[in-house]
């Protein structure tokens, strides 16, 4: 490098939902371990652009759609497709533009890479006004499109399946601006895990039926206790994990209820190491979130889905059950029945686990981030002999 210095990749993220914050780390991942002559910088731009509303609003989001799913989803579908309601919504979320110029300005990034959608939206509006002329890549989080993803001075948009990249087309963005490489997941994700060692690790009985349980974190869980106190009715004993996140009410809450559960029950807060609960599991039962369901299938780790959230996830559910690539349960009842039938027959999820691993490559970050190499190489001017 002969003390040059490195080359900045800008990846602006938000915690408004998991799945951004994790691709945002899944494209930093790739870049340190890639690419020696470039160093990205992560920011959260609703933190770093309305520092004083950024927890009010965070509260708010989360609350909001817990307490009222129906309006969420009624102004997702409103504002699904570019119209004048959307565009009146969608500039609300595009102030901050001036702060975003000034961080932009003093990293001097080679690129841009949004994985949220706002995000997106004030980098497309500086390039309208010729502010900046920095190449700008959009991540969609999700199995499905939505109008506040695509903007006219986006230069290149990754995709996690066929199916969106199709309907990209369909509303006019250029085929070669759009690359399908699968939703981005950490490295250690796509690593090989030794089963035998995590089994002896976490004292799992192989011969049991084992599931993981995610999506309680933030509480959206179905209808609280009532799902898991349900499993009790599960004929055959299993091995249970049961992921909290950060929501240690319903931890002590679980641990309270189900310490005499005729289940191996191990319920567990905010956990690093879910790769490894994964490579352990049979199945895993969760809303379908567009990185954590990806996650799972780059892991061959068979989905059921449960209590989808209104919006984006109700479109990852069905793309995934369309595909093959997870079962749907649609009521509480619908879960327990399910569940037995799959403990006492696994041929499903044996046919499950070939199918995802005949779709899903172990590539998806460093392939999205050699999209991402090739519009920083496209925009640079070429030499001349």
């Amino acid at each position: 490098m002969n003390g040059r210095e490195k080359d900045k990749y800008l990846i602006l993220s938000a915690t408004f939902g998991e799945g951004h914050k994790q691709v945002a780390n899944a494209i930093s991942e790739a870049v340190d371990y890639m690419l020696v002559d470039a160093e990205p910088v992560t920011i959260d731009v609703m933190e770093w652009l309305h520092p004083y509303l950024y927890p009010i609003s965070h509260y708010l989001y989360k609350r909001g759609i817990n307490k009222f799913p129906q309006l969420y989803s009624f102004l997702y579908k409103k504002t699904r497709v570019r119209n004048s309601f959307s565009v009146k919504l969608n500039s609300l979320f595009l102030l901050g533009m001036q702060s975003m110029l000034k961080i932009i300005r003093e990293i001097q990034p080679k690129v841009v890479v949004s994985t949220y959608p706002f995000a997106a939206g004030i980098i497309s509006k500086l390039k309208e006004q010729g502010l900046i002329n920095i190449p700008s890549v959009t991540i969609i989080t999700d199995y499905t499109d939505h109008s506040y993803w695509i903007y006219p001075y986006t230069d290149q948009y990754v995709v996690g399946s066929i199916e969106v990249q199709d309907r990209l087309i369909s509303l006019g963005v250029e085929e070669y601006k759009i690359k399908y490489t699968g939703i981005p997941v950490r490295k250690r994700f796509m690593e090989n895990h030794p089963r035998d060692l995590l089994l002896e690790k976490f004292q799992i009985n192989p011969n049991v039926f084992t599931i993981l349980i995610m999506g309680g974190g933030d509480g959206f869980f179905g209808k609280g206790l009532s799902t898991f106190l349900a499993l009790e009715s599960i004929s055959t004993p299993i091995q249970l994990f049961i992921v909290c996140g950060k929501n240690k009410k319903l931890k002590k809450q679980l641990e309270w209820e189900l310490k005499g559960s005729k289940h191996d029950v191990r319920i567990m807060g905010y956990c690093e190491n879910i790769h490894e609960l994964m490579a352990v599991s049979d199945i895993m039962i969760s809303k379908p979130g567009g990185v954590t369901t990806s996650e799972a299938m780059t892991m061959e780790l068979p989905l059921l889905i449960y209590h989808s959230l209104p919006g984006q996830e109700e479109d990852n559910a069905e793309y995934l059950y369309r595909s093959g690539f997870a079962f749907l349960a649609k009521s509480e009842k619908d879960l327990i029945w399910q569940i037995e039938n799959l403990v006492q027959d696994t041929a499903p999820l044996k046919l499950m686990k070939q199918r995802l691993k005949k779709h899903h490559t172990k590539r998806s970050s460093s392939d999205a981030l050699r999209v991402i190499v090739g519009v920083v190489k496209r925009d640079q001017p070429q030499k001349t002999g």
